[in-house]
């Protein structure tokens, strides 16, 4: 089960490559600003979408894997990013979620049309916050 639209990309480069100009540019600022804010998490290319840092958990086969502290992903609509960070039993992005800009947030996941749209000062911190404490709700163990 792969929540994500499947795209012939094998790496980073080619995921980037293959993105329209309009959302190419954005989503390559975006790589730009995680890498340097959590410079600890390593970037892979996984599940059709970017990924920075990983943190065992376990799938809804309950199977132990692998999967990324935050993921940035190009959507039909949108553009997401993925904060799987979790603070006082809330996911991070939740918390901060009137103070990241005309976005939409959903549990670990922002969705925004434009960067404009997005505080890119709290994201920042948000982004800060998953690389020292990764995590999901009701997940098992975690490391980086």
């Amino acid at each position: 089960m792969n929540m994500f639209k499947q795209v012939k990309a094998k790496s980073i480069k080619e995921y980037f490559n293959m993105l329209p100009k309009e959302r190419r540019e954005p989503m390559e600022f975006l790589d730009r600003l995680i890498r340097k804010a959590a410079p600890s998490l390593k970037p892979i290319f996984s599940d059709n979408m970017l990924g920075y840092g990983t943190f065992a958990c376990k799938n809804y086969k309950k199977e132990v894997i692998d999967w990324p502290i935050i993921a940035l992903a190009n959507q039909k609509n949108d553009i997401s990013v993925y904060i799987c960070a979790v603070e006082d039993g809330k996911y991070i992005a939740e918390k901060y979620k009137q103070e990241l800009g005309k976005v939409t947030v959903g549990k670990s996941c922002i969705h925004f049309k434009k960067i404009e749209d997005l505080h890119l000062k709290t994201l920042e911190k948000v982004i800060k916050y998953a690389e020292k404490f990764p995590g999901l709700v009701g997940v098992g163990e975690h490391h980086k």
